[in-house]
């Protein structure tokens, strides 16, 4: 499948590329804002960010809930520099991609996430980053 992704500048892909966490908002069935602190990788080549959870994590279930319409906010920041990634979100136990975003976590976070055993991988495919200082 192809994906037109955003091109990101030198600074913000860097900004991407440490080892910090983020929050992830997701939206309640009620329509209020669910935030969770995550770690996560960022694929440029792909267009994808992606958070390893368990299925019944709140969030998980939040964007299962959103249908192909769910839309997330994933929100690293470090004092007056920050970079937000949003765009739509899925959630899959798909074996080969749950192998993806473990290896890119454990690359950029130098260890494997958890593994509960019901892992699950949301996938953000990002259509809009916003950011400041960077």
């Amino acid at each position: 499948m192809s994906r037109a992704t955003v091109e990101l500048p030198a600074g913000v892909r860097a900004f991407l590329a440490r080892p910090d966490t983020a929050t992830l908002t997701t939206l309640r069935a009620d329509g209020t804002p669910h935030v969770t602190p995550v770690r996560f990788t960022y694929d440029a080549g792909a267009g994808l960010a992606r958070v390893t959870t368990r299925a019944a994590a709140g969030k998980a279930r939040n964007v299962a809930a959103g249908g192909p319409a769910a839309r997330v906010a994933l929100c690293q920041a470090d004092g007056f520099r920050w970079v937000t990634l949003e765009g739509r979100a899925t959630v899959t136990d798909d074996p080969e991609r749950l192998a993806e975003a473990v290896r890119r976590y454990t690359a950029r976070y130098r260890a494997a996430p958890p593994a509960p055993p019901d892992l699950v991988v949301i996938e953000i495919a990002v259509d809009r980053v916003l950011s400041l200082n960077l």
